[in-house]
């Protein structure tokens, strides 16, 4: 199968759902992950140019340390925007070029506006692109795919429908966390959480939960032509 996980900034992915890709990428799953804002905002010190090339070599040394294809739509934090036609067909083009069997994304009531942005384009682009008069010189049509939005942020307001079991993920996790070394700085700067501690309670929570020492949650996206008899998630 072809997994697209459409993360907001680039170090969502591996806080999320980085567990369930690498036991995508055990059972032969082609995995692409694409960061759509390019995360220039996220430090008290490094200016945003600066930040934009470091964050995007971050992303790049973390998917590949794994085998995943990783691909950005390089759009500048605080400005994503649900309405905007440029913004959802940069998402039609990768979305066309990888055929997603499903996508990965954060969920549309998450705690801030670009996460929530990336939700709304996500569900936007995957239906566009399903229509072949719809800028056809962005590839060729692919099926309406189905979605399964990654945990919101603390878990508020976020119950799975579905849990994927980690446990033998967890520290590759962790370790391709690791690589986004400016963010672990302006994660406990700006917020006050060490997000690797918080990354393994949670995991540690949903594992609880689901009867496994660590596991990730996601809900389904249940709307019409969506759903599947298939199980997506490994």
């Amino acid at each position: 199968m072809n997994v697209l996980a459409i993360s907001c900034h680039p170090d969502d992915m591996e806080i999320n759902c980085a567990g369930t890709l690498l036991r995508c990428k055990k059972r032969g799953d082609n995995v692409t992950v694409c960061h759509v804002a390019n995360g220039n905002m996220g430090h008290v010190v490094i200016q945003p140019d600066e930040l934009r090339e470091i964050r995007a070599n971050e992303a790049k040394t973390s998917g590949n340390s794994v085998g995943f294809n990783v691909v950005t739509c390089d759009v500048g934090d605080l400005l994503l925007d649900d309405y905007s036609k440029e913004q959802r067909d940069r998402l039609v083009k990768v979305i066309r070029d990888v055929k997603p069997d499903f996508i990965i994304t954060h969920a549309p009531n998450d705690y801030m506006l670009d996460h929530v942005a990336v939700s709304k384009l996500t569900f936007a682009a995957s239906f566009a692109a399903s229509c072949p008069h719809y800028e056809p010189q962005l590839g060729p049509e692919t099926p309406v795919t189905p979605i399964f939005y990654m945990e919101n942020s603390d878990l508020v307001d976020s119950e799975p429908d579905y849990y994927v079991d980690i446990t033998d993920e967890l520290e590759t996790k962790l370790e391709m966390l690791k690589n986004h070394a400016s963010q672990i700085v302006w994660l406990m700067d700006h917020d006050h959480i060490d997000v690797l501690e918080k990354t393994r309670t949670i995991s540690a929570f949903r594992g609880f939960q689901s009867g496994v020492k660590y596991a990730e949650g996601f809900r389904r996206c249940n709307v019409a032509l969506r759903n599947t008899t298939k199980r997506l998630l490994p």
